[in-house]
């Protein structure tokens, strides 16, 4: 991305994908690939230099616009300071019930948490669906299932809850993403602080 700057103010933005006009001059696209970054600014282009230090994952966060800075011989693009999303579920409140929006105490707006728990629980019943043949077999056949299948279910639903437990008990949003977090750990394993749902080992 390239700015136009006049007067020390940014008047235009310009993708680069096309050639622009400035004044009574009319540039080829080539300006933006081809010319120099002293030719550029000479005629007042500047490369958008973007500052990211303030962007954070969109998954836990609600980051800001970018808002434009000429200044320093360079135009810089940045982010304001990102607002951590809702790790609970929002409830209407009386005015809210007042204003005809919805009835006090109720959910107005689920939370981080409640849609994470939801996620764990719908990848596990998915894990758990791979193995529902062999309780379905038991009750038309009798046919007893593996040891190794029964351990295996139990490890996902005792897993399942410790998971939900985790995200509940997480005390804010910077708490959630701590647990989704991989890190590299001394045996050279990547792992999170959530940990994962047991797989069936073919």
């Amino acid at each position: 991305m390239f700015a136009l700057v006049e007067s020390g103010s940014i008047t235009k933005y310009f993708s680069g994908n096309r050639g622009i006009i400035i004044g009574d001059n009319q540039y080829p696209k080539a300006i933006f690939t081809l010319w120099s970054k002293a030719e550029r600014e000479a005629v007042g282009i500047y490369e958008v230099e973007m500052d990211t230090s303030k962007r954070k994952d969109e998954r836990w966060y609600i980051n800001t616009n970018v808002t434009y800075a000429f200044g320093g011989g360079k135009v810089t693009g940045s982010y304001g300071d990102a607002t951590a999303k809702a790790h609970a579920d929002t409830l209407w409140t009386a005015q809210d019930e007042t204003d005809g929006k919805g009835t006090e105490g109720e959910v107005a707006t689920r939370g981080l948490k409640y849609n994470l728990i939801q996620t764990i629980k719908q990848q596990a019943a998915g894990i758990l669906q791979d193995t529902d043949w062999y309780v379905v077999r038991k009750a038309d056949a009798g046919t007893a299932v593996p040891s190794a299948i029964t351990t295996h279910r139990a490890a996902v639903r005792t897993k399942c809850a410790e998971m939900e437990t985790a995200i509940t008990n997480a005390s804010n949003t910077p708490a959630l993403e701590t647990l989704y977090t991989y890190t590299e750990q001394e045996d050279g394993s990547i792992t999170r602080p959530l940990g994962e749902l047991p797989r069936l080992e073919s």
